[in-house]
């Protein structure tokens, strides 16, 4: 396929400084060499120009940054649904999650019937009234599903909303309460660290591209502090308890498998915080797995 790499260096939404430097430390890794030894032919649209916190006013403490984030989202909404109507495969490198406002109402321009695989120890599935910290990376969730402050949930020009039904978060461990509330009355499929270990990276996997069998296209957002901090140090949330090195590529190897994800956005590696830039060689890794990468060719 052709792969269109679409740079979001982005750390608004987050509360610690370091993950705007994530989509260099990935391409360092050797990204594109990685996909195009697969066979795909890649192409680097660069890095979108944001906005950094130093030049920007918090206008809002339940919403920081709100304004400078929806003009991103914008820019980036509108990269990724150019590269879907020219056929290529966007590749979103992030930055903080908030990238995913973005990313997804580009994606629902497209895509009428798309489904979700959202891979994070957290929810990101806050609201303006119940956000603990006011970071917008802890909303893009709930905010994409129409939940929250407008100005997130307000795509310009949707061809779709996303479905609940079609949306799961696999890999949480640190939800707050007003979170674990919207999740619950949501519909959204969750299957956190429990469920993971009691059936199975394999089986939860399986039963999530269940839930997408008739989508028209799945988007696979991935956030790096969904590994654990051990094998991914390089994050600013990290929470112990994740999923391993082997199942992040198993979940990886298996989504590549079926065949339906049309889209995919790698978020939260922070070099900042990383060894060697161990965190941002694991995601550059995970990524060739996605699209086909195999142990044995």
């Amino acid at each position: 396929m052709k792969i269109r790499i679409i740079g979001v260096p982005v750390d608004l939404g987050a509360g610690r400084r370091g993950v705007d430097m994530g989509p260099s430390a990935i391409r360092y890794a050797q990204l594109q060499e990685k996909l195009r030894s697969l066979g795909h032919e890649v192409d680097d649209a660069g890095d979108m120009e944001v906005a950094i916190p130093e030049t920007q006013a918090v206008r809002d403490s339940k919403l920081r940054y709100l304004p400078e984030i929806v003009a991103f989202s914008r820019v980036c909404a509108d990269a990724v649904e150019k590269a879907l109507r020219e056929g290529c495969f966007p590749l979103v490198l992030g930055g903080d999650h908030s990238i995913a406002v973005g990313t997804l109402w580009g994606v629902t321009r497209v895509k009428r019937d798309c489904g979700v695989l959202w891979f994070d120890a957290h929810g990101d599935f806050n609201t303006a009234e119940t956000t603990p910290s006011g970071n917008i990376h802890g909303m893009s969730f709930a905010s994409s599903l129409g939940m929250g402050a407008p100005e997130l949930t307000q795509n310009p020009l949707p061809a779709s909303r996303l479905s609940p039904r079609r949306c799961v978060l696999i890999g949480a461990r640190s939800l707050d309460p007003g979170e674990q509330r919207l999740l619950r009355a949501s519909g959204v499929h969750v299957y956190t660290m429990h469920e993971v270990d009691k059936y199975g990276m394999k089986d939860v996997v399986g039963r999530a591209l269940d839930e997408m069998r008739g989508a028209d296209g799945v988007h696979l957002s991935f956030d790096m502090d969904v590994v654990d901090p051990r094998e991914a140090p390089g994050v600013g949330t990290p929470v112990r308890g994740g999923i391993t090195f082997r199942e992040a590529h198993l979940a990886m190897e298996l989504v590549a498998e079926a065949r339906v994800v049309t889209s995919m956005e790698m978020a939260e590696v922070n070099p900042i915080l990383d060894h060697q830039n161990q965190t941002a060689e694991l995601a550059a890794h995970l990524m060739a797995s996605a699209l086909g990468m195999r142990i044995m060719a």
